[in-house]
């Protein structure tokens, strides 16, 4: 049975909508032009206000990974010290831009699928006196799982002069994460996640604390120097040519998010996640997170079935696309999207879908279980 309708449930690339289809349809513009400002300035604006900062939000075309690096390459010294929080391939990241730069980086590691304490975060900086950046990524992708990014950030603060920078790629638009209120100095993001428009633009905003290291900063650096961009784009202008129709794309897509408004927004995410959840669990399968992000439920798969297998089936057999494991657990886990303009129909697709993945494993499914436990979470 081949499928014909396909359903994106994947945890990025999201679906873009329709507005911001139509708008990447346009005609291309010029980005020295007039008519390039207003579109970009009205994109700062709306990215301030998801940001929840008075910082500039910097866009920069390339990927998160990118973001990352950036962040990491402006606001700290070759010499400096970076405490890596893990818990999963993006945490991980983090550690391995720092050690392609030369820098020591203390890793703190944390189990896959779990949370970092409190208490062994202030262990590390009170041994690591010299540490000049955190970092941690909010809503690990790779896991499903949310780390206390506000409660992490007191503990930075009481017991260290770092700076606290958080890979907010699959948190911001999905769950509060602002960045002024809760005193994060870097927070980057990506569009092709919950703003709904295709890869190409990531975003960084750091705190007035981050940008004094920038001027002590002696790394290397030239299409990623944030100064050089935030002059640029102080004049609604981008240092390298942007990506233009994602630019155009992404104005359509905050005004969405704006007339929703961020408890409605946030609201939206965490219902269709409790519904994912509690469909994957009706289904026989265990959440693999232990503090789950309203981003992305993970689920590990039953031994006797094969993680790649469902996530294949569910693709080619009936049009709904979802995401697998990563390293270890690559053929243990699925994973399933619910980040950007989803709502709870597209979760009732997705349950559909898994349990007749899972019988063509040879599960022993009782049809429309998933789904009902999704339709109570989504009725209530």
């Amino acid at each position: 049975m081949m499928a014909g309708k396909r359903h994106l449930l994947a945890p990025g690339p999201t679906p873009v909508p329709e507005a911001a289809r139509l708008a990447m349809a346009r005609e291309l513009i010029h980005h020295r032009g007039p008519e390039f400002k207003a579109v970009f300035e009205e994109v700062q604006k709306g990215l301030q206000w998801i940001f929840e900062t008075d910082a500039e939000v910097l866009s920069l075309t390339c990927s998160g990974t990118g973001a990352f690096e950036a962040a990491m390459i402006n606001f700290t010294r070759r010499d400096s010290t970076i405490v890596a929080i893990g818990g999963g391939k993006f945490g991980e990241r983090w550690a391995e831009v720092g050690s392609a730069y030369g820098m020591k980086v203390v890793e703190v590691a944390v189990p896959w699928g779990e949370s970092l304490s409190l208490e062994v975060l202030a262990e590390v900086l009170t041994a690591t006196p010299e540490a000049s950046m955190v970092t941690v990524s909010a809503s690990e992708t790779s896991t499903g799982a949310w780390h206390p990014v506000e409660a992490l950030g007191r503990v930075v603060r009481e017991h260290s002069e770092a700076l606290f920078a958080v890979d907010g790629i699959t948190a911001v638009g999905v769950q509060p994460i602002p960045m002024d209120a809760w005193k994060i100095d870097v927070l980057v993001s990506g569009s092709q996640k919950a703003f709904g428009v295709p890869p190409g633009l990531a975003f960084v905003a750091a705190s007035e604390r981050a940008w004094e290291r920038y001027a002590d900063s002696d790394h290397p650096r030239y299409y990623f120097d944030l100064g050089r961009e935030r002059d640029a784009q102080k004049r609604q202008q981008t240092a390298f040519t942007p990506a233009i129709s994602v630019v155009l794309a992404l104005k359509e897509a905050l005004k969405l998010m704006e007339e929703e408004g961020h408890e409605a927004l946030f609201a939206r995410h965490q219902r269709n996640a409790l519904a994912a959840r509690a469909g994957v669990e009706a289904l026989g399968l265990r959440l693999f997170a232990e503090n789950p992000a309203n981003s992305v439920t993970a689920a590990l798969v039953p031994d006797s079935v094969s993680a790649k297998a469902v996530v294949r089936q569910m693709r080619d057999a009936y049009g709904v696309t979802i995401a697998g494991g990563q390293g270890d657990f690559a053929d243990r886990l699925i994973r399933i999207g619910h980040i950007g303009f989803f709502d709870g129909f597209d979760m009732l697709v997705a349950m559909s879908a898994l349990e007749r993945a899972l019988a063509d494993q040879g599960l022993d499914v009782d049809f429309g279980h998933g789904v009902a436990a999704a339709q109570r979470v989504l009725s209530a």
